[in-house]
């Protein structure tokens, strides 16, 4: 075996490599999709904000359009942690491709997303618009369900007002401590590291800070449930008091489709073939009531309200209806309507049935409507917007990364904008082939 020639590895041998990474890329990959799509919209907000202008001093900044870029399709590519997406830009060719040579960071990554919200609502409705001119949405019936997603905060982390002052009270203290070490201590490479711990340490403050302003507003909605259901809030003890997180104030506790309790965000989404119309992140541990809202941000976005409405039956209230009737008199709302129990005693059912006799004609069509087969056929299409939701959950839309209402908000936007574009091309690929999508 001494006479066998094989090439061994030699890690430690210089060389130069030469590549064309455009070359690499094959020309119907999506990610020249997703460029072309950039490519087409109008950054000018964004680079507003750069000051790298002419002659004066600085270097120049990333160019926004390849962040978004970067954005958009690592979101349909359920990518959501900006390090991971760091990472990614160094050694994935098809990141690499988008970049051309911009460097990027984890932290201007971060910095991009968290401040697009503005942009990316507009570009939501920007698209809408045109997915309605392309014929590819029609308003003729819009889905709305609420779908709860994980916020990036642990159930350990929802605490009582009490420990929430204490926890404050020693970060107070703490933060002092550090920034008089910090302006004691004049060597360079302590500074750095104490300077961290001190920002680390006013960012956990904030957020206690804001944790502890939660509790005025939890406790007036839990003044407002006692007014309604006084035995249910009698029975209430100290210990089931409102419980804010210290990791991300805005999240709430809720109850999950897998029946386990955790910090959740309630999003509310609307879709009309398919397609999200309209998105909105919530606090709310339910979705009553919350339908006018939605209807109005589908107006907003697409210029019209939809002939049919379809909502749960936990969503829909009978004064939304009487709203819409007020409001929407040529929209449809299908909704299940609550019925009297079987079990129920005969002085409840008849009191029921005089309730029913008093209820104004638009409740009374409501009812009529889904009681017939005709309204029974157009509900049993709510589950169509199923798909979606399991669609951007499996892109990473179920838990969320960020943390704070606004910044989940533009998450939620930017998956809704890569779902809608991801299914827009499938459809008008289907369209010119003539094959079902």
């Amino acid at each position: 075996m001494d006479d066998v020639r094989v090439n061994r590895a030699d890690r430690r041998q210089p060389a130069f490599e030469m590549v064309d990474v455009d070359r690499l890329v094959p020309e119907d990959h999506r990610v020249r999709a997703v460029w072309a799509f950039v490519e087409t919209l109008d950054l000018g907000m964004f680079y507003a904000r750069i000051k790298a202008r002419g002659e004066t001093a600085g270097r120049p900044a990333a160019d926004p359009r390849v962040l978004l870029a970067l954005w958009l399709y690592a979101t349909i590519d359920g990518i959501g942690s900006a390090r991971a997406l760091d990472r990614l830009c160094e050694h994935h060719l098809i990141y690499r491709w988008i970049c051309g040579g911009v460097g990027v960071n984890h932290e201007l990554l971060r910095t991009f997303r968290n401040e697009s919200g503005a942009f990316l609502d507009q570009l939501l409705t920007q698209s809408l618009t045109a997915l309605i001119e392309q014929g590819l949405i029609k308003l003729d019936e819009v889905i709305t369900d609420g779908t709860k997603v994980r916020a990036s905060a642990s159930r350990s982390s929802m605490r009582h007002a009490p420990r929430v002052a204490e926890i404050e009270t020693e970060l107070t203290a703490r933060v002092a401590k550090l920034r008089q070490e910090l302006d004691d201590d004049p060597a360079a490479t302590e500074r750095r590291l104490k300077g961290r711990r001190l920002a680390a340490a006013e960012e956990r403050a904030r957020r206690v800070s804001a944790a502890r302003e939660k509790f005025a507003e939890r406790e007036a909605e839990r003044a407002a449930r006692a007014k309604q259901h006084p035995g249910e809030a009698a029975a209430r003890s100290e210990e089931d008091g409102p419980r804010v997180s210290t990791s991300d104030p805005d999240a709430r506790l809720m109850k999950m489709a897998d029946g386990a309790t955790r910090a959740c965000y309630n999003v509310q989404v609307a879709t009309a073939d398919e397609f999200v119309v309209a998105i909105q992140p919530t606090e709310r541990g339910n979705d009553r009531g919350l339908a006018p809202a939605v209807v109005a941000e589908v107006e907003r976005r697409c210029g019209q309200a939809p002939a049919r409405l379809l909502a749960d039956s936990t969503a829909m209230t009978e004064e939304d209806i009487v709203g819409f009737a007020a409001s929407h008199p040529g929209m449809a709302v299908f909704a299940p309507p609550k019925g009297c129990s079987e079990t129920a005693k005969p002085e409840s059912r008849a009191r029921y049935e005089r309730k029913l006799a008093s209820e104004p004609d638009c409740l009374k069509d409501w009812r009529a409507r889904m009681a017939s087969d005709a309204g029974k056929k157009v509900y049993a299409g709510r589950g169509k917007t199923e798909h979606p939701h399991a669609r951007m959950k499996n892109c990473g839309f179920g838990r969320m990364l960020v943390r704070g209402l606004e910044k989940v908000r533009a998450v939620c936007l930017l998956h809704a904008v890569a779902h809608n574009f991801v299914l827009a091309a499938a459809r008008r690929t289907a369209r010119a082939g003539c094959v079902p999508a």
